[in-house]
C-alpha cells in the first residue's frame, strides 16, 4: 500500500504535515538512498528504507500499547489541566492519532489498551464482540450469593439501562472479581451501587486472555506483541 511522503514522516515521526514538507523540501529525506524533495511523492513503505536526517525511520502502520494506568490520570487524548495516559507515553511511541481503547476512572488503576488503529478499537470494545474485561474490586461490604446471582441475570442501573451478565467471585472478604462484557460509563461503580456497595479501590486485571503482567510499574507502557494481540482476541 503506497503512503504519500508527507503523510509517512509526519506519523511516524510525530511531527506536523507542515513541518514535515518543510525537511523534505530541504532535502532531509531519502526513499531508497535517493534524496526526495517532493512531499507527495507515494512510495509503499513495506517494501523502501527511509532515512530522515540520515536516520533510518521504521514504519509500523499501527502500533499497539498497554500500560498500567495510575490513579489521578484520565483516559483521554489530551486535558489542559488535568495528566491524560497520552501523556504518559515514551517518546518512542509517540505518534498521531494514538487515543486509549475504552476508559478506566480517573481513579481507577490497571490495564488500558493505547492505539492508532480505530478499527482494532472499536473490536476490543464493541459489546458484539463479547471480549471481557476483568476487574478486582475492594467493597465497602461483603459479596452474598443474592448480589451474585444478580450480576448474573444482568444489573439494571440506576438509569433504566440494562447490563449483560456478569460474572462476580468472591475472592476474600471485602474483595471480589468482577468480569463484564461491555463498557458503559462508570459501569462497575453503578452496577455494585445497585446492590449497595460501594468500591474503594477498582483495578482492571485483563482483556480477553491477555492479563496486566504482576511485574509492570504503575505509568509504565510496553508495545503489544502479536501473540499478545491474539490473546485479547482468544
Amino acid at each position: 500500500m503506497k503512503i504519500r511522503l508527507d503523510k509517512f514522516i509526519s506519523n511516524q515521526l510525530n511531527i506536523p504535515r507542515s513541518m514535515a514538507r518543510t525537511q523534505i523540501k530541504r532535502g532531509k529525506v531519502s526513499v531508497d538512498g535517493e534524496v526526495i524533495r517532493d512531499f507527495a511523492f507515494s512510495f509503499d513503505p513495506e517494501l523502501s528504507k527511509i532515512r530522515y536526517k540520515n536516520e533510518a525511520v521504521s514504519y509500523k502502520e499501527h502500533l499497539y500499547l498497554y500500560i498500567n494506568k495510575p490513579k489521578g490520570v484520565i483516559s483521554a487524548t489530551e486535558d489542559k489541566q488535568k495528566q491524560t495516559v497520552i501523556d504518559l507515553l515514551p517518546e518512542a511511541f509517540r505518534r498521531q492519532g494514538m487515543a486509549p481503547v475504552g476508559r478506566l476512572d480517573r481513579d481507577t488503576t490497571g490495564l488500558l489498551l493505547i492505539t492508532d488503529d480505530g478499527d482494532f478499537a472499536h473490536n476490543v470494545i464493541s459489546p458484539k464482540k463479547q471480549i471481557v474485561k476483568t476487574y478486582i474490586a475492594e467493597l465497602d461490604g461483603d459479596i452474598t450469593e443474592e448480589i451474585i446471582e444478580s450480576f448474573k441475570n444482568g444489573i439494571t442501573l440506576a438509569d433504566g439501562k440494562k447490563c449483560l451478565p456478569a460474572v462476580l467471585s468472591r475472592v476474600c472478604e471485602n474483595t471480589a472479581e468482577i468480569k463484564i462484557y461491555e463498557g458503559k460509563y462508570h459501569q462497575v461503580k453503578r452496577m455494585f451501587g445497585v446492590v449497595g456497595l460501594g468500591v474503594n479501590e477498582l483495578k482492571r486485571i485483563s482483556i480477553g486472555g491477555f492479563s496486566l503482567p504482576e511485574n509492570m510499574e504503575l505509568g509504565e507502557c510496553r508495545e503489544l506483541t502479536d501473540e499478545e494481540i491474539a490473546l485479547i482476541f482468544e
